[in-house]
């Protein structure tokens, strides 16, 4: 199975530009599942009900999301498209939502995605690695087809939590710094991993926000309003090949591309 995972989107012009790669990316590199972040989505906090539709309407199989998913004028879409859109898994019993599921593709076969947040330097929620093994022991009783989506700050603690989990899930792909890393590769008992799949967003930014508000927050070390940025588009992820009986990753590659990039030149693999 080829999946396609989609870097964190933030804000509405991101969320067009992967709309209109989606279908040529598709097509370029044969994909057969698509997930993607999406919890920056809306303004950069949270995503909407619309913005969930059109994504789910767009051939999207899975939303993954992270910190800011819980945004209080949005949380309900937790429950409204529980399954399709996941939290980190490892959040306290009693939030909304849910934090894995398992989609069936037409042709039968399964893929199993689980969400999980980190702690360091982020909120001190129940420990991913406990929560995320006992969690991915009932997933494989189904499928050997798992990918996991680490939203965490801490590159160790990405790490660490996909050599724990190397041979046990397909892939553990990172996100949350919006800053796309060059580490892909296959873990000896073939798990792929990627410290960070990156932003499809605006590049020309501090990880998506407005550079002069940015500094300002920097600079005066008090609340200043982010906002969204704009230009220099681009899409950020990664494409991993998995073995289906098996659930081992035999290849993953990134992917950076604008659409201008994308349409005049088209895929490189």
């Amino acid at each position: 199975m080829r999946i396609l995972f989609i870097a964190d989107i933030v804000g509405e012009d991101a969320l067009e530009l992967t709309l209109d790669l989606l279908p040529r990316l598709r097509l370029d590199h044969k994909i057969e599942f698509t997930i993607v972040n999406g919890e920056n989505t809306d303004k950069g906090k949270g995503i909407t009900a619309r913005q969930v539709k059109r994504l789910q309407e767009s051939g999207v199989g899975c939303i993954t999301s992270g910190n800011h998913i819980w945004d209080q004028r949005k949380r309900e879409v937790l429950v409204d498209h529980a399954g399709f859109l996941l939290r980190p898994h490892n959040y306290p019993e009693g939030n909304l939502g849910i934090g894995s599921n398992i989609f069936r593709l037409p042709d039968g076969r399964k893929i199993a995605v689980l969400n999980l947040q980190g702690r360091s330097f982020l909120y001190s929620i129940d420990c991913p690695f406990r929560s995320g093994e006992k969690e991915i022991r009932r997933l494989r009783s189904e499928t050997p087809l798992i990918v996991v989506d680490f939203h965490a700050e801490a590159t160790a603690e990405k790490q660490a939590l996909a050599w724990h989990f190397d041979g046990k899930v397909s892939a553990v792909i990172g996100t949350h710094t919006h800053v796309q890393t060059a580490d892909e590769r296959i873990l000896p008992n073939g798990t792929a991993y990627i410290t960070d799949a990156g932003m499809t967003g605006p590049m020309d930014s501090v990880i998506g926000m407005e550079t002069p508000r940015a500094i300002e927050r920097f600079l005066l070390q008090s609340y200043v309003y982010y906002a969204v940025a704009k230009g220099n588009m681009r899409l950020n992820g990664v494409v991993i090949d998995i073995d289906d009986a098996a659930g081992k990753a035999s290849r993953i590659y990134r992917l950076n591309t604008s659409k201008a990039e994308l349409f005049n030149e088209g895929a490189d693999h």
